[in-house]
């Protein structure tokens, strides 16, 4: 090389022996970083991932109550349409219709539906447990009417909490 190609280049340039190499790869103190940057990661990540299941599992507990729901109003709209009550008692409840009998039975922990002596199978869901379930009939001088008082809790609930429905319906031709 001549004097003007080696103007303006530094010494770097231009290594001379072994312990002017150059190193590549990277630091500890870079490595290092890595690690903790991925780990800070992986743990933010996690915890959201955890957080998510557990909303899933109530949102789903809340859903499997709610839907319980549809048992009393079934319970709900046969009592409307019946013609009389057979007999009532705290947990069971027969009702005249015009072709027959309807019956709901508590059996803990199910509530068991029956139609001319023929059990028709439980209302509630294999998840849910009926906790309680009570009628009560009123009768004044213009009808009759039934209170129900429904008990429900799910399965897979680790808490135990249950859910309350309460209903008052008045037969056909009752009022």
């Amino acid at each position: 090389m001549t004097k003007n190609n080696l103007q303006g280049r530094s010494l770097r340039e231009f290594p001379q022996g072994p312990s002017l190499k150059r190193k590549n790869g990277y630091a500890i103190l870079e490595l290092l970083f890595y690690i903790a940057f991925f780990a800070v990661f992986s743990l933010i990540t996690i915890d959201a991932m955890i957080v998510m299941a557990e909303s899933f599992k109530e949102t789903s507990i809340q859903g499997e109550l709610v839907q319980s729901g549809t048992m009393m109003e079934k319970i709900s709209r046969e009592i409307r349409q019946a013609d009389n009550i057979s007999s009532i008692s705290a947990t069971d409840l027969v009702l005249d219709i015009g072709s027959g009998t309807l019956e709901f039975k508590f059996i803990s922990p199910n509530v068991q539906f029956w139609q001319g002596g023929n059990n028709v199978g439980n209302l509630n869901s294999p998840n849910i447990i009926v906790t309680g379930l009570t009628f009560t009939q009123i009768t004044t001088a213009k009808g009759k009417a039934v209170k129900i008082v429904l008990s429900v809790r799910s399965n897979n609930d680790i808490l135990a909490r249950t859910q309350d429905f309460y209903d008052t319906i008045v037969l056909r031709g009752a009022y």
